[in-house]
């Protein structure tokens, strides 16, 4: 496996050979990442689609993009082994060094391995529940688990299928899954058990920090059965990163007060942003349904984009307390066009929440 993980001295290094616009480039988590990240997440489960992947993390490194995404569950386990091919090919040809670019996935869901003969059943049943690696009374939703057996086992299957020693975040996946299955205090207990393995994982070198991915978690409010608090995580965790929808059609994370502050509620990004948390932010394209057809009032708002997927992503990027706005893109042209807005500042942040007013 390729050793090491992202550095500031690297990520500085290629932030400043990059020839991106002022702002694209933010500190986080001690690091400099870029305010546009690759994900993995849609496609079939197909060779096409993996080099269409590899090729895209190529495009990413030559536009100034460093932070890539994506998750063992992702196209059957293929959206890691492409990515991590393709790191490996970079890192080889000089296109980038190891310190220099941000890894990110997640473990939570059980996977199929795509690559396996078995149906994606018997492969789940045989590999993880027969064995009791993921403990049946610790499965919810059909397919959700955080039991520490088998966040380890889901750690080095994910650090196997990415060729790289150390992950440099690895996101507790969905866990509002857990957190409506059970009873608070047993979510606590298994979210404090997951902590210490992911701890335990930090402090081996295996990855270098940890989050939470969420769908709803984030952005509903505390009466809402799904509500994960930032200060309740934090409570049992420590520091945290974070991953959540932000879109101009899920633009909760901004505009809606889902999490309880000192004195009032605030926005997940603004309470991320005043606790001092790196937000990732997932669906800024809205699985491709946010790349046309968009109100007329929102180009005005972001100067400088030529193309509807440019604004949709400029408006995510822009938010208010975001990191790096994740686009799921496996097409070279799409890549092009994503990928050009690194050359682009962004938007000024009253111009984002102008769109509320």
């Amino acid at each position: 496996m390729i050793p090491g993980r992202a550095t500031l001295e690297g990520t500085k290094r290629f932030a400043t050979r990059s020839a991106a616009a002022p702002g694209h480039f933010r500190e986080a988590a001690g690091l400099l990442l870029s305010s546009i990240g690759l994900g993995t997440y849609l496609g079939p489960e197909d060779d096409a689609t993996d080099r269409g992947y590899e090729e895209c993390v190529g495009l990413a490194l030559s536009s100034g993009v460093n932070v890539f995404d994506s998750a063992i569950n992702y196209r059957g386990q293929r959206s890691e082994r492409a990515v991590g091919r393709a790191l490996a090919a970079a890192f080889e040809r000089g296109a980038a060094r190891r310190d220099e670019v941000f890894v990110a996935t997640k473990g939570g869901y059980l996977p199929h391995d795509a690559d396996d003969p078995r149906d994606p059943r018997t492969y789940i049943l045989q590999t993880f529940v027969a064995t009791g690696i993921a403990p049946r009374e610790e499965i919810v939703a059909g397919g959700h688990c955080m039991a520490p057996a088998y966040l380890e086992d889901q750690i080095e299957r994910s650090r196997a299928n990415l060729a790289l020693e150390t992950i440099d975040l690895y996101y507790l996946h969905n866990i509002e899954s857990q957190r409506t299955a059970l009873p608070t205090k047993a979510f606590r207990e298994r979210l404090a058990k997951a902590v210490g393995t992911l701890e335990g994982a930090v402090s081996s070198g295996r990855i270098g920090a940890w989050g939470i991915a969420t769908w709803d978690g984030l952005r509903v409010p505390p009466e809402h059965p799904e509500h994960l608090a930032l200060s309740d995580v934090r409570s049992v965790a420590g520091e945290v990163a974070g991953q959540l929808p932000v879109n101009l059609a899920m633009a909760q994370a901004i505009a809606y007060r889902s999490q309880e502050g000192s004195a009032e509620r605030l926005p997940a990004l603004v309470a991320a942003e005043k606790a001092g948390l790196a937000a990732f932010g997932s669906s800024s394209l809205l699985q491709g349904r946010l790349t046309a057809d968009l109100p007329e009032e929102i180009g005005p708002a972001l100067p400088g984009t030529a193309s509807d997927a440019q604004r949709a992503l400029q408006f995510s990027r822009s938010s208010p307390g975001m990191t790096t706005a994740l686009v799921g893109v496996s097409t070279p042209e799409h890549a092009r066009d994503d990928f050009a807005l690194a050359s682009v500042p962004p938007a000024d942040r009253t111009a984002i929440l102008a769109l509320f007013e």
